[in-house]
């Protein structure tokens, strides 16, 4: 491999570039019209405009993308996360196009893609998820019979979808109803389908992940657990590796349980399988994502291993020797939004006017902004990922704090004070927190938006709801 299309934008193509330079590969970058001049298409060697400012115009535009891929003479596509790094037909036409598909193959993304589909392949696996049918629901009358026997609450999720949408919780009869048809609705209006099934509700679970990579020689390799519980509304807000409180016992039967899923669905590249812990100690197999995860690097941070480099390497063919990776220290990431906490969280595109990232040993910035760039409506939020390095977990937590109060952003409210407030709570500290202790808990209603004035509410539910539909997709 000698030059590789960056398919993707922001914080994630800047992290593909600079790893891709450092192998001496050719590196090409993609951008909107909107995202003229931003730091991906200046540190790339070469930059394409793709077309207009919505993503379906650009960055959702498969067949634009393979045409800049051929006359670019790029031999390889890393799709990062997002836009259509889990789109199977995508993938399938990059290795159609004779191109090297940085990623696992079209049928593992097609299958894990599915809920119900990747809910059978971990059965299969003898990985059991949490406890419900396999099968779409019908109807309210077959939720209220599972509840008969099984008992409230119930989680109705969308069999195609997540990150929250086209989700319910029902905790009686009288709620099914309702909750079936908003949780098909939302699922159609997200992801193009409206199939919605049943699983048990797990009360004060926390979510764990394992990080998983395969080389195309028949070896898998378990990196370590991931702590995603500090959450709003499903939405991952810190995330840290290794998760407080997980003994050596329990991380082994983890990483066991999540290379079976990936062999189970012949996965190649880097993955990560989602479980569910209850306070039993108890663990259920949730799903698989099957790109890099935004919050990688609390893993690189941990183990000294460079994700990206990994996956480039598992693409151009190499054998993988990673048999015993030690975790060394602890990592968090806290996700920097354009959101305003004290609004509920409410987005707040804008331009930035004062930006200075914190430093020192053990501090992470990833991000591709500065003094003058813009969060754009258009996209996600995600204005920086701040990461930092210490041990042990008390430590960490210490940093972050330290770290969070040196990082400045005006122009625009952030999620920095949010994170001021989650790390020094009780729960966090202690490594009891959950999916659902945030909204719970903590009461965000006089955190100060230092960084400057949100939208108008309008707008912004505007910009919240707003969707595309790309090839039958929507997103």
């Amino acid at each position: 491999m000698e030059s590789l299309l960056v398919a993707n934008r922001g914080e994630i193509a800047v992290r593909i570039i600079r790893t891709a330079r450092e192998m001496g590969i050719r590196t090409i970058a993609v951008y909107s019209e909107i995202d003229r001049g931003a730091l991906h298409t200046v540190l790339a060697d070469e930059s394409w405009n793709i077309g207009g400012a919505a993503a379906a115009d650009s960055y959702l535009n498969a067949d634009r993308i393979l045409e800049v891929a051929a006359e670019a003479a790029a031999e390889a596509i890393h799709p990062g996360y997002g836009f259509l790094a889990e789109n199977a037909d995508f993938a399938a036409a990059v290795t159609a196009a004779g191109l090297i598909w940085v990623g696992p193959p079209a049928g593992a993304i097609a299958t894990m893609g599915d809920k119900i589909e990747s809910r059978l392949a971990a059965d299969a696996a003898g990985v059991a998820g949490v406890p419900g049918p396999t099968e779409a629901a019908t109807g309210p009358e077959e939720i209220i019979a599972f509840a008969s026997d099984h008992g409230y609450p119930l989680a109705l999720k969308a069999s195609h979808g997540g990150g929250g949408k086209g989700m319910r919780i029902v905790r009686s009869d009288d709620e099914v109803a309702d909750a079936l048809e908003a949780a098909g609705r939302e699922a159609l209006a997200y992801f193009g389908r409206p199939e919605v099934y049943i699983e048990r509700y797990l009360e004060r679970p926390r979510h764990i992940e394992a990080q998983v990579i395969f080389d195309t020689h028949g070896n898998g390799f378990f990196l370590g657990e991931r702590d995603c519980s500090s959450q709003r509304r499903h939405q991952k807000l810190i995330e840290e590796s290794p998760a407080a409180g997980v003994s050596e016992d329990l991380r082994g039967a983890i990483g066991e349980a999540a290379l079976s899923v990936g062999e189970a669905c012949g996965y190649v590249n880097a993955g990560t399988v989602e479980f569910l812990l209850d306070p039993d100690g108890d663990f259920f197999f949730l799903e698989m994502n099957t790109r890099l995860q935004v919050e990688h690097p609390v893993t690189e941070m941990v183990t000294g291993l460079d994700l990206v480099r990994l996956q480039l390497e598992v693409a151009n063919g190499a054998e993988l020797a990673l048999w015993d990776v030690p975790m060394n220290g602890h990592a968090i990431e806290m996700r920097i939004n354009a959101e305003d906490p004290g609004l509920g969280f409410q987005p707040s595109p804008g331009r930035i006017t004062e930006y200075r990232e914190p430093g020192g040993f053990g501090v992470r910035v990833d991000s591709s902004v500065e003094a003058g760039s813009t969060i754009s409506p258009y996209y996600d939020n995600l204005a920086a990922k701040l990461v930092v390095w210490a041990p042990p977990r008390e430590l960490a937590i210490d940093k972050a704090l330290r770290a969070v109060d040196d990082f400045e952003i005006k122009g625009i409210p952030t999620t920095l004070a949010a994170h001021r407030r989650l790390l020094d709570h009780e729960l966090f500290r202690n490594g009891e927190h959950y999916t659902t202790f945030v909204e719970d808990l903590v009461d965000f209603a006089d955190v100060a938006a230092d960084g400057g004035p949100a939208l108008p509410e309008d707008e912004a539910t505007t910009f919240r709801q707003a969707t595309v539909e790309v090839g039958g997709r929507r997103y």
